[in-house]
Parts: structure tokens; C-alpha cells; sequence
């Protein structure tokens, strides 16, 4: 996963705690994580302190980067900065090869081509030192 610094990230910033953070140090590598389960196999998204399925201890796994889109909405109208600035944008729900879906903004393309079923890649913006927000664009 390719991580880029231009244009910088100007975006609500997270407050990551000791689960959520390695998925953004890791994005910050340019590397797209998930858990599993050890224990039952479970895959999940986001990430969590507990298997959703068993209550084991989920471990994080890299993902391959790549996911195809399985719903989606276009934003037209938003008054909070610095989203209307960025008006219409896409926000969309990608299912990863993994047995997982991230929810994330669509970039790199016109909100119009967007469409279900896209093939799409994962790229991140830091947002802090050693942190990065992944998002996504069409594939190849």
C-alpha cells in the first residue's frame, strides 16, 4: 500500500487507543491490517479487544490491499469543516478478499464512475507522526 503526503491529510484526526493503534501505525508503513481470530478463525474489521464471534484474542493480519466496492453514497451537502470543502465525496463500505469490510472514502476518480462491484486499492495518508488513515482509489 503506497502511502502519500500530498496532499496532506486535513481531516478530523483519530484518537487511536491501544487496540485501534497498531491498524494505524501499520497504514503508516503502508500496510492495510485486520484481525483474525486464532482461535475460531473469525475475521473482523474494525479493530476490537475480543472476537466478535468466539470472544478470543484476535491477532492483526495484513491484508492484500485490494477490495472491490459493496456499497456506497455520494455526499453532496455537508456544512461541517472541512467536509464541505471537499463536496461531493464518496464514502464506501469495500469488502476485502480477506472476509472483511472497511469503511472508507473513495478518491482518485469522479464520484459518477464509483459504482458497485468496483475493483479498488488501498493507499494511506499520514495524519500524525508514525499514524496514516487508509483510503481508497480504483485499482491499478
Amino acid at each position: 500500500m503506497e502511502v502519500r503526503r500530498d496532499p496532506p491529510y486535513e481531516g478530523p484526526i483519530p484518537s487511536p487507543d491501544a487496540t485501534e493503534r497498531p491498524f494505524y501505525e501499520a497504514a503508516a508503513r503502508g500496510e492495510l491490517l485486520f484481525q483474525r481470530c486464532p482461535s475460531c478463525g473469525q475475521a473482523q474489521f474494525y479493530p476490537r479487544a475480543v472476537c466478535t464471534a468466539c470472544g478470543g484474542d484476535p491477532v492483526f493480519e495484513r491484508a492484500s490491499g485490494q477490495g472491490v466496492v459493496h456499497t456506497f453514497t455520494v455526499v453532496r451537502q455537508m456544512g461541517a469543516r472541512p467536509f464541505r470543502d471537499r463536496l461531493p465525496y464518496v464514502v464506501a463500505m469495500v469488502e476485502l478478499p480477506e472476509g472483511v469490510r472497511m469503511m472508507g472514502n473513495v478518491t482518485g476518480c469522479a464520484p459518477e464512475d464509483v459504482h458497485v462491484g468496483m475493483a479498488v486499492e488501498a493507499y494511506a495518508v499520514p495524519f500524525e507522526d508514525g499514524l496514516a488513515i487508509p483510503f481508497w482509489r480504483p485499482a491499478g
